[in-house]
């Protein structure tokens, strides 16, 4: 009975914070089997906590509102930053240092996403779509229907998250006063989980920008340095697949043109995967390599450079029309590696865009039917990128041309002599293990680079 009515109290406070949902329930009461405060306009009933006892079920369940004005000025996770609970990274029993780490984990969310103004953009949005002749334009109502959608998806996860940090405090904290370890210890599961998951959305939060969701083209070229530089380029591309692999992106070659000696002169890639180009644009710009060339026999130190490009895929709705007539398209044997087939017959395509003099080409298939689809998606994405960084250029230097590749223009340096480092120059980030940066393990310097933008 007691922790019947410790429900009853957690029912009082929810209130009192103007809780839409909330729901206790004891089997051994059948005459109060349930206590229920509810709003007709929600649709949505998630169980928050529910553990299991001797004595029968207690749930408390809450859910937010779909009513954005209810949202601007609650804020738990302040108020539970505010009380100076330790955060301990060790202790997986102090319900305490759980909930200040989730209060923590959620500022810096809403920090990051720009809470305040994606509440406001929310509200535009919504007097847009209430004007009745927006719809007949079609794909514009449904564009900003969609966007409408993306962000009051992300608004209401965060506030779920906020909603459900104060219920799992307020039950612990009633455990507490009434010396129930069995509900503090399940409130304090809870937080924990809670905790992860707030982790796992602040890293989320990194990538906000309206394409960090899309896949990517990433490319790679050869700079100053000949013969070394292409060996590089070479070692920066397979870096990037071994990346792309152990994050579960799909990775395929579009083009690979190949060095006289080793190495290649520029690859493209194509990567696919929820947030590819998120993660990727962190890798563009010059990447600078210092060893012991394998190619000088008197074993002398080389500097060698390769640049890296990062351009985003867009989904076939924002596709710009393409003339044929501004279009010439060759074809030509494709080079290097691939048996009689590969330097007999034509299959490699080349597109160029007269009017932009843009360029596009594809040889790793053996049909030059799919190597000309390949160059068309790249040209495609070439030219969408073209046109949004004439209209901002927020994003400009993140998939920018590759301009010159050399000294005083890197964002990394690797350093295989004498000493051993991977450094960014950007973040200050740096480990002293080349190889396994070289083997793909690059997610130290993405999210290092990823926060210091979104914290300036």
């Amino acid at each position: 009975m007691t922790r019947f009515w410790m429900g009853v109290r957690a029912l009082g406070r929810s209130l009192h914070h103007g809780r839409r949902w909330l729901s206790v329930q004891s089997p051994s009461v059948p005459s109060l089997s349930a206590l229920s405060v509810s709003h007709a306009s929600d649709k949505v009933f998630k169980p928050l906590w529910a553990p299991q006892t001797s004595w029968g079920h207690l749930y408390c369940t809450c859910s937010v509102s779909d009513d954005i004005s209810t949202w601007e000025g609650a804020n738990e996770a302040e108020s539970i930053a505010s009380r100076g609970w330790q955060i301990n990274e060790e202790s997986e029993s102090d319900w305490r240092s759980h909930a200040a780490s989730v209060a923590r984990s959620l500022q810096l969310i809403k920090a990051r996403m720009r809470w305040k103004e994606k509440l406001l953009r929310l509200k535009q949005l919504d007097k847009v779509l209430e004007n009745p002749d927006l719809w007949q334009d079609p794909q514009l109502a449904v564009r900003h229907s969609r966007e409408r959608g993306d962000i009051a998806s992300k608004l209401k996860s965060v506030r779920q998250m906020e909603v459900d940090l104060f219920e799992h405090v307020s039950l612990a904290e009633l455990a507490h006063e009434e010396s129930d370890n069995q509900v503090e210890v399940d409130a304090t599961r809870a937080l924990a989980d809670l905790r992860q998951v707030a982790k796992e959305k602040e890293i989320a939060a990194l990538l906000s920008g309206d394409q960090d969701a899309c896949s990517c083209f990433l490319e790679v070229q050869a700079g100053a340095g000949g013969t070394e530089s292409m060996d590089w380029a070479a070692m920066v591309l397979r870096m990037y697949k071994l990346w792309s692999i152990n994050r579960g992106f799909e990775t395929s070659t579009v083009d690979e043109v190949y060095g006289e000696e080793a190495g290649i002169k520029r690859a493209t890639l194509r990567i696919e995967g929820e947030y590819a180009f998120g993660y990727s644009k962190c890798e563009a710009g010059v990447h600078r390599l210092v060893r012991i060339s394998p190619f000088d026999s008197n074993k002398r130190r080389h500097t060698s450079f390769a640049a890296v490009a990062v351009i985003p895929i867009f989904d076939s709705e924002s596709h710009i029309d393409i003339k044929e007539s501004d279009l010439r398209i060759d074809t030509f044997c494709s080079g290097g590696p691939g048996g009689q087939h590969a330097n007999k017959t034509e299959s490699a395509v080349r597109i160029v865009h007269l009017p932009t003099g843009i360029t596009a080409q594809c040889q790793a298939d053996r049909s030059q039917h799919r190597n000309k689809q390949t160059a068309m998606a790249v040209l495609q994405a070439r030219l969408q990128h073209r046109e949004m960084a004439e209209q901002t250029k927020a994003n400009a230097h993140h998939t920018a041309a590759l301009g010159e590749i050399s000294w005083g223009n890197q964002i990394r340096s690797y350093v295989l002599h004498p000493y051993r480092m991977v450094k960014d120059l950007r973040t200050q980030y740096e480990v002293s293990d080349p190889d396994g940066v070289l083997d793909g393990d690059l997610d130290g310097f993405i999210f290092s680079y990823l926060g210091k933008c979104a914290d300036n």
